[in-house]
């Protein structure tokens, strides 16, 4: 199965050794999206709704690189620095997706990159 390296420079570079996301065998699979700006590098000011949002565009840009759009989600993983936050996440998030929604899991981690608040990856359907 040949697999083909998707980037975009309106999402975040990479900060390691890994594709923003890969198409193979008719999906697209992301990398775990951080609240970064693509244009400052920076996480910007903010709560948890800010990062949010700048996650799911961030989302959203790899997915259009990709020739497809945030309806195409079958899957996705969320990952919190605090359960505390995730009332407020899904507020953001039921503004980018609609039924049916993708199927989801989400957790509380101990520690996400660059003391980020909130991460998200994603699998399509081409």
């Amino acid at each position: 199965m040949k697999k083909e390296s998707v980037c975009t420079a309106k999402a975040p570079a990479a900060i390691g050794p890994y594709s923003q996301a890969v198409k193979s065998g008719g999906f697209l699979f992301t990398s775990g999206q951080l609240p970064i700006d693509p244009v400052t590098g920076n996480i910007p000011e903010g709560d948890i709704k800010v990062h949010t949002h700048q996650v799911l565009k961030n989302l959203k840009a790899i997915a259009e690189a990709a020739g497809t759009d945030l309806s195409s989600v079958v899957k996705a993983t969320v990952y919190l620095s605090s359960m505390k936050d995730f009332a407020l996440v899904n507020e953001v998030y039921a503004e980018y997706f609609t039924e049916p929604f993708p199927a989801r899991s989400a957790f509380q981690v101990a520690q996400l990159p660059l003391g980020a608040s909130v991460e998200v990856e994603a699998v399509f359907e081409l």
